[in-house]
């Protein structure tokens, strides 16, 4: 082999040799640093490409398991809510079979109607006052009522399938004088003096007191079909999350035990690339000594 003097090609491959090293060295050590073999689009531009778009359905969908989430917990205040009017309409059933009984006197009747009072007077408490995120649930008021559907955003695209929607009716007015079909029962003189003042009156009383009964009972029927759907929605969004950050880790995670394996590998070529470079940078001035 020529020893020549302008031109060091032995230690020009072994620079050559001693940046790839490096470089790869480098590489490894971000990928192991990072967990990813994807770094920038550099490291593989369509693999790049494919993971971010998968990565943004994954986002999506956790946004969507929220959306359920929170429409689920507001079905389960409303329920929570219903089911206590419901508690409250039963006791005053009971007060009012046993007012129909015609075995009670004025003070007896009078100790009834005081107690269905306060039971009515709650029931449009609750009606009026029960939110949830800022929405009053049964009152239908404009501003913070629920006065149109509410439609749940459980999928990632805008096609109906992505869409559970909440008939307001859910939500209708639930005060007692909504309930009793505008009968304003809680205005005692108005209302509860009549209802009360014989066992016949009381007796009629009990039909209305079923028929709101009923209304409680088919909205809280209706609020467990739209949980089972929305539970439903909530799952299969997150089957769909799980199998796309698998697909998207399968493409930009990196191979920890690889990368280790790379590195170790370039850092013994870097190594031995430098030492060779060093030999070969002295050859000119063994062609030197020559003359």
């Amino acid at each position: 082999m020529a020893i020549t003097v302008n031109t060091n090609m032995a230690a020009l491959t072994a620079q050559s040799s001693l940046n790839k090293a490096t470089t790869k060295m480098n590489t490894a050590m971000e990928r192991m640093t990072t967990g990813y073999r994807i770094n920038s689009s550099k490291d593989d531009a369509a693999g790049m490409a494919v993971a971010n778009k998968l990565n943004y359905k994954v986002s999506s969908l956790k946004v969507a398991q929220d959306n359920g989430q929170m429409g689920a917990s507001m079905l389960d205040t409303a329920e929570g809510v219903l089911g206590v009017m419901k508690d409250n309409l039963v006791r005053i059933r009971d007060l009012t079979e046993q007012a129909a009984n015609g075995t009670y006197g004025t003070d007896a009747m009078k100790a009834i109607k005081t107690e269905v009072g306060a039971r009515l007077a709650e029931i449009s408490r609750m009606a009026n006052s029960s939110e949830f995120n800022g929405r009053v649930l049964f009152s239908e008021d404009t501003k913070t009522g629920i006065t149109s559907d509410i439609n749940l955003q459980v999928g990632i695209t805008s096609a109906g399938e992505s869409v559970i929607t909440l008939d307001k009716a859910l939500f209708a007015k639930a005060t007692a004088t909504a309930l009793f079909n505008g009968t304003n029962i809680t205005n005692t003189k108005a209302g509860l003096d009549t209802i009360y003042n014989d066992d016949s009156s009381a007796r009629d009383f009990l039909t209305k007191i079923d028929t709101a009964l009923a209304d409680i009972t088919n909205r809280t029927t209706q609020i467990g079909g739209n949980q089972q759907r929305i539970l439903s929605a909530i799952e299969s969004a997150g089957v769909m999350e799980t199998n796309l950050t698998s697909a998207a880790s399968l493409i930009q995670d990196a191979d920890i035990a690889e990368e280790s394996s790379n590195y170790i590998k370039n850092q013994i070529l870097q190594q031995t690339s430098a030492s060779l470079l060093a030999t070969a940078n002295q050859a000119p001035s063994i062609a030197m000594n020559l003359v």
